[in-house]
């Protein structure tokens, strides 16, 4: 079974971390027949090298302003050949055999719309992780799941195309949640889901990272992200609250004390 591997980069991505992240898809033990790199906006010159070492191993395409990871992601599976579609940032590592598990998963079972699994976080040294997050297996549990939180990995997702473009694929507005939403449509298709138990990436997991992920504007996009789904009917009212008070809650921590919570969270 052949994929494309969808992957997105931004001017303030790390240039070595950037390779990285491709050579741990170039070194998959089944190798994808595609990696699509969107530019989201103009790079950086180390950025750009990065790109030009991996010469036609990539297919790059370039986004002339940066619009964000919901715009950059629908216009990458635009140009994905592929049926099955493996995401992956542009600063983690997909350990070896990630997507040829992936790939087992949908041949036993051919009404599998997406796949994810666990995830491992580390500061520097990715064999030092300091957190997993681990998600439920069935599609009973992550449809209970989905309520309160993001019921997959999006880094570790293999997904198929044709079910997410039904669905109207990945919102081109959002810049926060565009994966929750995304597979909420998904979900609310009534796809077929399922998690794997295996660790398939690595995702790194700095101090920085914690702090993109509150504040009070943050909060607020939160808020906003889970009213949409009060108002769907996807939760109902007790769901709203006991979901989006607490994280928001977190969301204006100071950021030690948020990355701890996310950190007791994933243990």
């Amino acid at each position: 079974m052949d994929y494309s591997v969808l992957m997105s980069v931004y001017a303030k991505d790390h240039p070595a971390h950037f390779k990285t992240a491709i050579e741990s898809m170039l070194r998959q033990t089944v190798p994808p027949a595609q990696i699509v790199v969107v530019c989201d906006g103009p790079l950086t010159p180390e950025l750009d090298a990065v790109i030009g070492d991996f010469g036609s191993r990539l297919d790059v395409v370039r986004i002339p302003e940066n619009h964000g990871p919901g715009y950059s992601r629908a216009e990458a599976m635009q140009h994905c050949r592929c049926e099955l579609i493996a995401s992956m940032d542009s600063d983690d590592i997909s350990v070896d055999d990630r997507c040829e598990k992936e790939l087992a998963a949908f041949k036993s079972n051919p009404e599998l719309a997406v796949i994810s699994g666990t995830i491992e976080e580390f500061d520097e040294n990715p064999d030092e992780p300091f957190a997993k997050r681990v998600l439920p297996l069935t599609q009973e549990e992550i449809l209970q799941y989905s309520k309160t939180r993001i019921p997959f990995n999006h880094v570790a997702t293999m997904f198929r195309k044709s079910v997410v473009d039904q669905v109207g694929g990945y919102d081109r507005s959002l810049r926060v949640f565009e994966d929750y939403d995304l597979w909420i449509k998904v979900l609310k298709s009534g796809a077929k889901a399922a998690n794997l138990s295996d660790v398939l990436v690595k995702v790194r997991c700095p101090s920085a990272q914690t702090q993109r992920r509150g504040g009070v504007a943050f909060g607020k996009q939160m808020l906003r992200f889970r009213k949409k789904l009060l108002r769907s009917g996807w939760i109902n009212r007790k769901e709203y609250f006991f979901s989006a008070y607490p994280h928001f809650i977190v969301c204006i921590m100071p950021n030690f004390a948020r990355r701890f919570v996310y950190k007791l969270l994933r243990k």
